[in-house]
């Protein structure tokens, strides 16, 4: 992938790459494997530019770990461009590989996507989901990508269905902690980190809720932790009071993901309308 820029202000390459949001770890790749021009002449990065210079950058090939083995089944595609992938992933599929599940992961599932495209870059998840959680995940294509990614405030709206009936809109502002018994588990304890999640009831059963679910943190298993912790544990969830005779994995799902795009600063806005909430609510 190559960037491009005009300079607007005397300043050192270097301090203009890190302007531009490449990490050192990205800058010292190009320098090895890239290649930094400034109006068309290879620079280091010591080099002082002037207002009007014209700066290309040319990312690195990256090369996949020998341990990811390209899954050649085609994915559900919601969003592509040049640097990013945005899919739905299903449920009992990891976003990357565990020592439980080392294949057949998402990524890997995306790596042999983008191989068949012949493209320079590599996946990298930019937002996992566990992996019995169903839904939107959004893949950059480039180690830089990933990085600029990372400081992008990215809102993402699940949907859910608990057990019993959830009348009004909520919020839940519960720290939540690792299990002292479990390096899975997480726990409601004062001990924990800052959490909070909002609720809004979408449909009310005589048995079940469907929930509109917003998190304004990102703790690991947060929606699951604090639907237990205020007594509507997820459908299908048995890990946190929500088993279900006829439902194996939480009815979770990522359902709604907006972010400016790092390259173009348009604001992306993409929904996930399957499976079906309501549909799966009926056949309780």
């Amino acid at each position: 992938m190559i960037f491009t820029y005009t300079v607007t202000e005397t300043q050192s390459l270097k301090t203009f790459l890190y302007t531009q949001y490449f990490s050192k770890k990205t800058i010292s790749a190009i320098k090895r494997d890239g290649a930094l021009l400034v109006n068309h002449i290879p620079k280091t990065v010591r080099h002082i530019l002037q207002v009007g210079d014209k700066v290309e950058v040319r990312l690195p090939i990256e090369h996949p770990s020998p341990h990811l083995i390209p899954y050649d089944v085609p994915l559900d595609i919601l969003y592509e461009d040049e640097g990013l992938l945005v899919v739905a992933k299903p449920q009992h599929q990891n976003s990357a590989p565990s020592r439980e599940h080392p294949h057949k992961s998402l990524v890997e599932q995306a790596l042999a996507h983008m191989t068949r495209q012949q493209e320079k870059g590599i996946p990298h998840i930019v937002t996992r989901l566990d992996r019995d959680t169903m839904g939107i995940v959004v893949i950059a294509k480039s180690r830089h990508l990933h990085h600029i990614m990372s400081l992008t405030p990215i809102k993402k709206v699940y949907e859910c269905i608990c057990l019993g009936q959830v009348r009004k809109p909520g919020i839940i502002d519960e720290p939540i902690a690792r299990a002292a018994d479990s390096i899975i588990t997480r726990v409601v304890a004062p001990n924990g980190k800052y959490a909070k999640t909002l609720y809004d009831p979408i449909k009310v059963t005589s048995q079940y809720t469907w929930c509109r679910v917003q998190l304004l943190t990102g703790r690991t298993h947060q929606i699951r932790v604090h639907f237990q912790h205020m007594g509507h544990s997820i459908v299908g969830d048995a890990l946190y009071g929500g088993a279900h005779k006829e439902v194996t994995a939480q009815l979770l799902k990522c359902s709604e993901i907006c972010f400016n795009h790092p390259l173009t600063d348009k604001r992306i806005h993409i929904v996930s309308h399957t499976p079906n909430f309501d549909t799966l609510l009926a056949t309780l």
